[in-house]
């Protein structure tokens, strides 16, 4: 069935939308480009977590936006870099199977930094890569517009891209026109997600994932990337309320020390952020309980790789 059904409150009269598109949409590029930034703005709500630490998202997260007859289900993909470790490496190879997976791939710029460094790696990569590709120019507010129209000209001489599109993921400028043409472009067909679903994110890994945003919001510049959140219980109680216990891995006790900050005032302010954002998400009211525990050498272990939703690597 191609075609989405959609009442408009006119009695037992269904008005019929038309033939409806679905697909994949990847966003690719370099760390710290804004991609999860655009994603929130593109889906209407938060589904991937956002930081000033480069490299925060580290497996495909997606974000589910309906747009005229179109689902469109963006894959937030990890920035792309020359990896050092494990984890850099599985990230990597997330980024670039989730581009491998997609319909169509989008290549986010960060306007003010241009083609230096991974951003032309990428565009290399993406060279031999088959699925049609647009390029999208970000922080435009950022840059004068002869040099945006340079940028734009160097990248399309590197790789044939379909469009290339001009936005600012903050304020959501040019976004309209990027998702009137995805919803074109993607092919016809059913939709794969259920109207009012915005992520296929376990609420319990989402939750998690919360919670290391406030972790790295706090802690970005004092704690290393060797962290790691769990939400270990999730009990529904009689009240309406929910219990959330949630386990922040560490690699060594003087991370540890870090997490929980001088008389706990760290943790603390870790926990309240959480719960607040969680509060509003659920749309109850939640008690979250959040543990500090020493895990040494999690980086290499292939259980906390499943858990982030990432391929351990091998060699």
């Amino acid at each position: 069935m191609t075609e989405h059904e959609n009442t408009e409150g006119l009695g037992d009269e269904t008005v019929v939308a038309g033939p409806t598109h679905s697909g994949f949409v990847a966003l690719i590029g370099p760390t710290n480009a804004g991609k999860s930034t655009l994603v929130n703005r593109l889906v209407g709500a938060k589904v991937s977590i956002v930081s000033h630490k480069v490299q925060t998202t580290r497996a495909v997260m997606r974000g589910i936006a309906i747009h005229n007859n179109a689902q469109i289900v963006f894959m937030d993909t990890p920035g792309i870099f020359k990896p050092r470790r494990k984890l850099d490496r599985a990230m990597v190879t997330s980024a670039w199977g989730g581009a491998k997976d997609a319909d169509v791939i989008l290549l986010l710029i960060d306007s003010e930094r241009g083609l230096k460094g991974d951003a032309e790696a990428i565009l290399t990569g993406l060279k031999d890569v088959p699925q049609p590709k647009i390029l999208c120019l970000n922080k435009i507010d950022q840059v004068q517009r002869e040099d945006l129209l340079k940028l734009a000209a160097a990248a399309n001489a590197e790789v044939n891209f379909e469009r290339t599109f001009m936005i600012s993921a903050t304020n959501g400028s040019g976004c309209d026109d990027l998702m009137d043409y995805l919803a074109e472009k993607l092919p016809e067909g059913p939709w794969y997600y259920p109207e009012d679903q915005i992520s296929d994110l376990p609420m319990r890994q989402l939750a998690a994932e919360i919670t290391r945003e406030k972790l790295f919001l706090r802690l970005h510049q004092e704690l290393p990337y060797a962290s790691h959140v769990e939400t270990e219980k999730w009990e529904e109680r009689k009240d309406g309320s929910v219990r959330i216990e949630q386990v922040i891995y560490v690699e060594r006790d003087s991370q540890k020390k870090i997490a929980l900050g001088k008389n706990g005032d760290a943790i603390k302010a870790i926990s309240t952020a959480s719960r607040k954002e969680l509060s509003e998400i659920l749309e109850q009211t939640v008690h979250l309980f959040l543990f500090v525990k020493v895990r040494e050498n999690w980086g290499n272990d292939p259980e906390r790789f499943r858990e982030m939703g990432l391929e351990f690597p091998r060699g």
